[in-house]
């Protein structure tokens, strides 16, 4: 059994969701729960460039959630890809992960851009960025997917 608890919520001017959304320079405010983390907690954030947010997907009905194969965006010109071959937010755990921008910390609320997460999102850990994390070699994708995201963000 895993046990996951949020440590704060998304303020964002999305509010809701939609397949369409341009994402990049959404600006979003992380508003971090000082029950669950200290006030110190962000200390040092502010020297990256770069924080990876994750987050429940919250709105995605338990009956909604996809455990097979199915077209990326219900497109039948992209082929039929099993669900951990996308992002879909209609993922088993309902989990989602985006490399954003760092603007700006204050204390418990960090303000990013580019986080693709609706208002009140609950925010489950973020994480600084770092490059060596990053992926090594020679990144590889289909075609189908450069296409889904070339208006993404």
């Amino acid at each position: 059994m895993i046990q996951v608890q949020s440590i704060g919520v998304v303020r964002s001017p999305v509010t809701t969701s939609s397949r369409d959304i341009p994402w990049g320079g959404v600006v979003s405010t992380l508003e971090l729960d000082p029950a669950v983390v200290d006030a110190r907690a962000t200390t040092g954030l502010e020297e990256f460039s770069h924080v990876q947010v994750v987050f429940h997907l919250h709105q995605v009905p338990v009956e909604e959630i996809e455990h097979g194969v199915r077209h990326p965006k219900n497109r039948a010109d992209w082929p039929e890809v099993g669900i951990l071959a996308q992002r879909a937010r209609r993922r088993p755990n309902r989990i989602g992960v985006t490399t954003c921008q760092l603007l700006k910390v204050e204390g418990l609320r960090l303000t990013v851009s580019d986080l693709d997460a609706i208002d009140g999102t609950p925010v489950i850990d973020v994480k600084p960025y770092m490059e060596e994390f990053g992926p090594r070699g020679e990144v590889r994708q289909p075609k189908w997917s450069r296409e889904l995201m070339a208006t993404y963000f």
